[in-house]
């Protein structure tokens, strides 16, 4: 038996070297170790044989099977390396040909819109000014008209920093960047924008996460009005969202007096209040706003009396769940190829 497990082998090999082609070397699989092929009927024989030989025979056939399979997968190679060098020869490679591009990364959405409000703006005069994420109470909260125990703060759920001297945490909005850019800009008019991310300590769902990005505006000059607010901002949103009605109705921001927020119309029910989207209003909210608080002009340095200014906020999360109808703010932090890959 030994010997037909050997001769066997031998035969296979020799037809297998002579072979070229995949409809040959497929039909020699089939022949030799395909299911009905004549390594599977050694197999079958081992029943018949004394008790004594049917171990050696298996392992026999067994190294049999394994020697052919590996000549297969190794003539299989050959064959494909063959008809390339086949191809190359016959076909002379033209190496001034361009290459294929490599596949890159997209732009994250949330930076595509960024990068959209900052040309806006700066097609408006606007500078990009950037400030720190880690803040003080002080900045954060204190000189922007929200002092210790303010009911306002329950607004801003907030990540404090243990162990520090001072009270320091991850600012939970861009507005403290207005105190520092009006120490920057003071004596001079300001006209700035201040983008960064900011952190809260919210419960994670559809609408809300723990981090964001916010855009904040100011601007502080002499006899700057409520009607330099509305044509600026009603400037923005018809660059960012296209000739769409918008308005604003009054709202409270410690920081600003008076204060209100804008809507835009809904871009997928257009106004008529059939969308979830727009909680069925028939309008979408894209920021807030409001004249710049006298107290808050006077710890930037300005008089109050001689400066005036309004400021805004708005996220860009928010607007490009607007612009495309997304539905759920986590998909902005999943990094999931088949979300990003659409923008």
């Amino acid at each position: 038996m030994s010997e037909s497990v050997h001769e066997l082998q031998s035969r296979a090999l020799a037809q297998l070297d002579a072979i070229w082609d995949n409809e040959s070397v497929e039909a020699w699989r089939v022949e030799y170790i395909g299911r009905k092929g004549a390594v599977n009927a050694l197999f079958e024989q081992i029943g018949a044989l004394p008790k004594a030989e049917r171990g050696a025979f298996g392992k026999a056939a067994n190294e049999l099977k394994n020697a052919l399979e590996a000549a297969f997968q190794a003539k299989v190679g050959a064959i494909k390396q063959r008809a390339l060098s086949e191809a190359l020869e016959a076909e002379p490679l033209d190496v001034t040909l361009p290459g294929r591009q490599p596949a890159r990364g997209h732009v994250h959405p949330t930076i595509q819109t960024l990068r959209e409000i900052y040309k806006i703006f700066g097609e408006m005069g606007f500078q990009v000014y950037r400030t720190r994420q880690v803040e003080t109470d002080m900045m954060n909260f204190q000189l922007l008209n929200i002092p210790p125990y303010h009911p306002a703060r329950d607004n801003w759920s907030t990540f404090y920093v243990a162990g520090a001297e001072e009270k320091v945490l991850l600012r939970t909005h861009t507005s403290p960047g207005q105190i520092r850019a009006m120490r920057a800009g003071y004596p001079n008019p300001v006209r700035a924008i201040l983008p960064g991310m900011c952190y809260r300590y919210e419960q994670i769902s559809a609408r809300y996460e723990i981090q964001f990005n916010q855009v904040e505006g100011i601007v502080v000059g002499r006899h700057i009005t409520f009607g330099d607010l509305k044509g600026t901002l009603t400037e923005f949103a018809r660059r960012m969202f296209g000739a769409r009605p918008v308005r604003f109705y009054g709202d409270h921001f410690p920081f600003t007096e008076p204060s209100a927020q804008m809507d835009v119309r809904c871009i997928i029910c257009e106004g008529k209040g059939t969308d979830p989207l727009c909680k069925y209003t028939g309008w979408l909210e894209i920021l807030g706003s409001g004249m710049v608080h006298p107290d808050v002009l006077r710890n930037g340095g300005y008089d109050p009396n001689e400066w005036s200014g309004f400021a805004f906020g708005m996220g860009p999360e928010r607007i490009t769940m607007l612009k495309h109808g997304i539905q759920d703010i986590r998909y902005f932090w999943g990094n999931d190829l088949r979300f990003l890959e659409q923008f």
